[in-house]
């Protein structure tokens, strides 16, 4: 019989129906993760929303209080780059082990990666090392609202990764790079430096915004 194997008294449902309730495992297990997130920051203190309270799809303003705490900002092109390049780590770890990880596993994975960069990046010690550059003089951390959104735009990068040649993929890294790194002095290349080793000259640069 087509799409069904008899083991002994045993039917197997065919592999469409499996494979429905395998993805639907991985989504559930996606949401729970990601309201997990959302729990923790809660307890960790973070506010639910903007101070201000109100919630902006877009805050373009780096420097005010304002920054991190809407749906998007100049940073969440940062995060769709997390997702590429979570998709790309994936990708590899298929190669090295000889056989692709499962999409919904793989995407599982860079959830809980997301998440736990969500949750340091919000930790005090975190907080005050952004606050020593000028860029970020008025950064307290993000909202719950926020950094649940970049979670969602990791994802969203994560499934462009999928989709797109890899070049494609590399071209659009690359501009949102150039994009961010040219109208506000800072992108995620530029995050990174300045939150593991400050270099003045980029700091002063930044300053100049």
């Amino acid at each position: 019989m087509r799409g069904c194997e008899v083991t002994g008294s045993a039917v197997l449902a065919n592999p469409a129906e499996k494979s429905g309730r395998v993805n639907a495992v991985y989504a559930a297990l996606a949401i729970g993760m990601i309201g997990l997130t959302a729990a923790i920051l809660l307890a960790m203190g973070r506010t639910p929303i903007c101070k201000c309270g109100y919630v902006e799809l877009w805050h373009g303003v780096v420097r005010d209080s304002g920054n991190s705490q809407h749906l998007t900002d100049w940073y969440t092109p940062s995060h769709v780059i997390h997702g590429f390049l979570f998709y790309g780590g994936a990708w590899l770890v298929g190669r090295l082990r000889g056989r692709a990880l499962p999409l919904g596993l793989a995407l599982l994975l860079a959830i809980g990666v997301e998440a736990a960069w969500e949750i340091a990046e919000n930790t005090d010690a975190v907080i005050e090392r952004y606050r020593a550059t000028n860029i970020a003089l008025d950064y307290y951390g993000d909202s719950v609202i926020n950094s649940i959104s970049d979670i969602i735009a990791m994802i969203v990068g994560f499934l462009l990764a999928r989709s797109f040649p890899v070049w494609l993929t590399i071209v659009a890294a690359v501009l949102m790079e150039a994009f961010t790194g040219y109208w506000i002095h800072d992108n995620l290349a530029l995050n990174i430096i300045m939150l593991i080793h400050p270099v003045e000259a980029i700091n002063q640069w930044q300053s100049a915004i």
